[in-house]
C-alpha cells in the first residue's frame, strides 16, 4: 500500500518541484531584465553575453541589478529556510524568524555601530549587524534554558519577546540622540535589496550556506519533533540538540539576510504555510525534508517580485521590497489569526 502511495504522488511531487524552480528562474529573469532604468531587454542580454552597448548599460545590469538579484536569492532562501525552521522549533505557525530576538539584535548594532562608534562603513555594519544578531539568540536561548524543562518553545517565545523589548528600546533611544544614526537605521529596517554588491553577498554566502546545511540535517527530526516532545524523545530524538542546531541554523540564516537587507518582515511567516499548502495538495504531506527545501525555493520568488515591483512602480527611484512584503504579509497573518481563533471556538 505504501508503494502505491508513493507512486501515485511522486509526480505531482516531481511536478511541485519543478514548477518552484522554474518560477524562481522567471523572476530571476525578471529581476535582471527590469529595473528603475529604462534598458530595453536587448541590451540587457547583450550585456549579459558581454557586449554591452554602453558603460551606463553594462554598469546598471552587472554592477546593480545582478547583484541584487544574486543578494535576493540568498536573503530569501535563508529566511524561508529560518520561517520554516523556527515554526517547526516553537510548533506554532504563527512564529517568525524574529521572535528569537534576531531583527532585534541586528538593529541594535547597527545603531550602535553608527551612533557610538562612528562607524559608516557598510562593510562595518554588516558584521556588527551579524554579530549582534548572534548574540541576541543566544541570549534568548540562554533565558529560555533556565529551569528544569530547559528550552521549551513557550519559554523560547517569552524569552524572545523579552529581549525584543528591551533592544528596541536601546535602539530607539540611540537613534534618537543621533541624526545620522536615525537616518541610517529608517532606511535599513525597512528592509531593501539596493546598493549592496558582490563583495556584500560574499561575506554573508558562508553564513547561509552552513546555516542551510544544518536547517536540512535536521529535517527528519524535525518530523518527529512536530509529534511532541514525548513521541519525539520514544523515537530516539535527541530535544535537546535538535533545538540547540535549530537555534544555531535559525541565527546564522537570518542574522546573516537581516545584517544585509534589514528586517523584511513576513517572508519567514508567509512562505511556510504557503509550502504547506501546495506539499498537502502534492500528497507529500508536511514533511520538513520537502518544506524546507521548498521554502528555500518560494520565499526568493516573493522577495524578488516585491523588489522588481517596487523598481518598476517608482521610476526612476524605487519603493523598498520591505514595506511591499508587507502589504503582503499585514493580511495574510491578520487571516491566520482570525482562522486560529475560529478554530479554536
Amino acid at each position: 500500500m505504501g508503494t502505491s502511495v508513493k507512486a501515485v504522488h511522486r509526480p505531482r511531487a516531481a511536478l511541485l518541484a519543478a514548477l518552484s524552480v522554474t518560477a524562481l528562474v522567471a523572476l530571476v529573469a525578471v529581476s535582471v531584465l527590469f529595473g528603475a532604468l529604462s534598458v530595453p531587454p536587448g541590451q540587457v542580454w547583450s550585456t549579459l553575453l558581454g557586449d554591452a552597448p554602453s558603460t551606463r548599460v553594462d554598469n546598471a545590469v552587472w554592477s546593480v541589478r545582478v547583484p541584487r538579484t544574486a543578494l535576493g536569492i540568498a536573503a530569501g532562501a535563508a529566511l524561508g529556510l529560518s520561517g520554516a525552521l523556527m515554526q517547526a522549533l516553537t510548533r506554532n505557525p504563527l512564529a517568525d524568524p524574529g521572535i528569537l530576538g534576531v531583527s532585534a539584535g541586528a538593529a541594535f548594532a547597527v545603531v550602535l555601530a553608527v551612533g557610538v562608534l562612528g562607524l559608516g562603513s557598510v562593510h562595518a555594519q554588516v558584521w556588527f549587524a551579524f554579530a549582534g544578531a548572534l548574540g541576541a539568540s543566544v541570549l534568548v536561548y540562554l533565558l529560555g534554558g533556565l529551569g528544569r524543562s530547559g528550552a521549551t518553545p513557550v519559554k523560547l517565545a517569552l524569552a524572545g519577546v523579552a529581549v525584543t523589548s528591551l533592544l528596541f528600546s536601546l535602539t530607539s533611544a540611540i537613534a534618537l540622540t543621533d541624526p545620522d544614526a536615525l537616518n541610517r537605521y529608517r532606511f535599513w529596517s525597512a528592509g531593501s535589496l539596493a546598493n549592496q554588491d558582490d563583495g556584500t553577498l560574499l561575506r554573508i554566502l558562508p553564513f547561509l550556506l552552513a546555516g542551510a546545511a544544518i536547517a536540512l540535517a535536521i529535517a527528519p527530526a524535525l518530523n518527529s519533533l512536530a509529534l511532541g516532545d514525548d513521541v519525539a524523545a520514544s523515537l530516539g530524538t535527541r530535544l535537546g540538540l535538535v533545538r540547540v542546531l535549530g537555534v544555531v541554523a535559525v541565527t546564522l540564516l537570518t542574522g546573516g539576510a537581516v545584517a544585509v537587507i534589514g528586517p523584511v518582515v513576513f517572508v519567514g511567516l508567509v512562505v511556510p504555510h504557503v509550502a504547506r499548502v501546495l506539499t498537502q495538495y502534492a500528497g507529500i504531506g508536511p514533511d520538513y525534508r520537502w518544506l524546507l527545501p521548498l521554502s528555500a525555493v518560494l520565499a526568493p520568488c516573493l522577495l524578488l517580485a516585491a523588489d522588481v515591483t517596487g523598481r518598476l512602480l517608482a521610476r526612476p527611484t524605487e519603493i523598498q521590497a520591505g514595506v511591499l512584503v508587507a502589504f503582503i504579509g499585514g493580511p495574510f497573518f491578520i487571516a491566520m489569526v482570525r482562522r486560529r481563533r475560529l478554530a479554536e471556538l
